[in-house]
This record gives structure tokens, sequence and C-alpha cells, in this order.
């Protein structure tokens, strides 16, 4: 009998031995597919850009979703406990045959970027680049402390409102390269694609000079974000500035509220006079209200030939264009049956 359960018992030890060393192999062979793969690249080496923002999870989900990585909930976890930190923006070198899990880490530590990645969003305001520029660890500050006229001096920028002067886009800049030179290269992009813009004009455009161009573009890249839109709003506004009918834009109205713009604009607000509300005073604001991208002042020089004095959005992305009044008062009233809908 003792021998017969020594048996058994060494027939246990045999079985956990053998499913411990399959476990063992297959959390080798998981980690191996997962961490100690090399990141796939074309060529020797290749250059993985990480933008303001971007996520370690956001950049797993990606590259699994490119077939690029396996075991993605694995690199999560590596990530999550053992790199311990979020991804820092800027241009990376990676090598052939370098593993998964040394990218990953290399991620986390901006020392480590070739090259600063550096994302101006069409739009945005010269206030949200400025914080951008200060927030960056691979930026000398040289300039961005100053107030708005000194910093305009500094660069010798013949301006006395620095909003709507820099392109916005997305640029590549040396680790270590000055917040003086970065605001000069945008400001010589934007000063030529202005014009360039200006000397290709539309006859018969309602712009004195490019800076009111500019002005223009600015107000029109905050009204839509639909490319195939610009030359119609530009046209609208157009056309009103001609017969001297206000633009009445919200966006001029919230840039005018500053800092006390909550995300809300009531009629009391369109009512209150400032350079900017467009609904109390006839023409162009004082300076730009963002940065208008290269397409927004193209279309601004562009206007369309159409008839359209209104527009309203649709609800459902995009807007209604409208030649009258009462043509506009119904699409107004179809937007607000739509954000009923979406209400309920």
């Amino acid at each position: 009998m003792p021998s017969t359960a020594k048996k058994k018992s060494s027939h246990w030890v045999k079985a956990i031995l053998v499913m411990l060393l399959g476990l063992s192999v297959l959390i080798a062979t998981v980690l191996w597919a997962s961490l100690f793969k090399a990141y796939p690249i074309t060529g020797n080496k290749q250059m993985l850009a990480i933008n303001q923002g971007d996520t370690y999870s956001g950049l797993i989900d990606r590259l699994a979703q490119e077939d690029k990585i396996s075991f993605p909930i694995v690199l999560k976890l590596y990530q999550k406990f053992v790199i311990g930190e979020s991804l820092k923006a800027g241009v990376y070198e990676v090598t052939e045959q370098m593993s998964v899990a040394k990218v990953l880490s290399m991620l986390a530590d901006a020392k480590n970027a070739q090259m600063n990645r550096i994302l101006v969003i069409e739009g945005t305001t010269f206030k949200q680049l400025i914080e951008r520029l200060k927030k960056d660890a691979l930026v000398k500050q040289e300039v961005s402390h100053l107030p708005y006229d000194q910093l305009l001096k500094a660069l010798n920028i013949p301006y006395t409102h620095p909003e709507g002067l820099f392109a916005p886009n997305t640029y590549f800049f040396a680790k270590g390269e000055s917040d003086k030179n970065i605001l000069l290269d945008l400001y010589q992009r934007q000063m030529k694609a202005l014009d360039e813009a200006w000397q290709n004009r539309a006859e018969d455009v309602p712009y004195k000079t490019p800076y009111e161009a500019l002005i223009m573009a600015s107000i029109i890249e905050k009204e839509t974000n639909v490319d195939s839109e610009l030359e119609q709003v530009s046209g609208v506004f157009a056309r009103r500035l001609k017969i001297g009918m206000r633009l009445q834009t919200d966006p001029t109205v919230i840039y005018g509220m500053g800092d006390q713009y909550d995300g809300n604009i009531t009629r009391q607000n369109l009512r209150t006079p400032t350079p900017y509300n467009t609904y109390t005073m006839h023409g162009l604001p004082p300076t730009p209200i963002a940065l208008p991208s290269q397409k927004a002042i193209e279309a601004t020089l562009h206007p369309d030939d159409a008839d359209a004095l209104y527009f309203v959005a649709t609800g459902k992305g995009g807007h209604t264009f409208s030649a009258t009044l009462a043509e506009h008062n119904r699409a107004v009233q179809e937007y607000l049956k739509v954000l009923r809908a979406n209400k309920e």
C-alpha cells in the first residue's frame, strides 16, 4: 500500500511540474511576443512621432489595430507597473531589432527625442500657443514670458497685437530650440502665406489690406471646421461687408469676453459692446481672433459668388446657407428641432 501511495504522489508531482513547465513556456511565449520581439519598422531605422496629448493606451491600441504588436493588455500592464510615466511629445529614432519594451520605455523620457514635435492647431489663440511653448520642456524659454508688446518688439514684428500672425501646423524643431526662433519661423510662414494669397486675390474682395483679410480669415476659421464650406462662409461675410450689414458672428463675441467666457453666450453678452462684438459694431474687429490656417486665408480672398447672407449649423455637421431672412429662420427652426431630438 505505501508503495502504491508513493507512486500516486509521484504522478501528481510530475503532473504539477509538467503544468508549471507548460505555464512557464506559455508566459515566456507571451512575454516574448508582446515585449521582447523587435518593434516593427521599415529599414534600418525609423522616426516615431509622438504628439502632445498622446497616451500609451492610445498608441498601443493603434499598433494592435495595425497588427504591429501582440497582446496589447500585456503592454498596458508593463507601462503601468514598470514604466509608470506618460508619453512625452517628440520625434524618436527607432532602430532595427529594438524591442517593443525598449521603445515604450524610451518614449517616457523627452531627453531621448531626436526632435521636438510642436503642434499648433488652427483656430486656437496666440495665448494657447504661448502656454504650450511655456510648458514644453524641450523649448528654450527666451520671450514667452514677456508682455505681448515687448514680445513683438523682441521678435521685430511690426504689429501691436500678436493674434493671427503665426501659422498653425505641425512642426519639428531641434531639442532646445528657443521659443524666439520658433515664433519667428511661424510668423514668417504666416506672412508668406498671407502675401501670396493677397497677390492672387479675387477681384472686388472687400478688404483694403492683407491684415484685414487676416482678421476675416480668423473669423472664418472659427465659424466652420468643414473645409468645403470655407468659401461659402467667406462669401456670406464678404457680401455683408459690402452692403454694410453687421457680421454678427459669435466667435468675435467670445474673443471679446476674454476670460469671462465660461462656455455659454447669453443675449446680454450679444448686446454688450466690446471692441470685438460684431453684433453691436459694423465692419471688422480690430485684430484677428485666432490663428487662421492657410486654407482659411485662401478662402477669405476667394469667396464664393452665391447670394447667401446667412448660415446656421445643421446639428448634424456643417451649415445651412440662406439668401433671405425667412429661409434662415426656417433653417434655425430645423436646427432647434435637431437639438431637441438629440436631448430626448
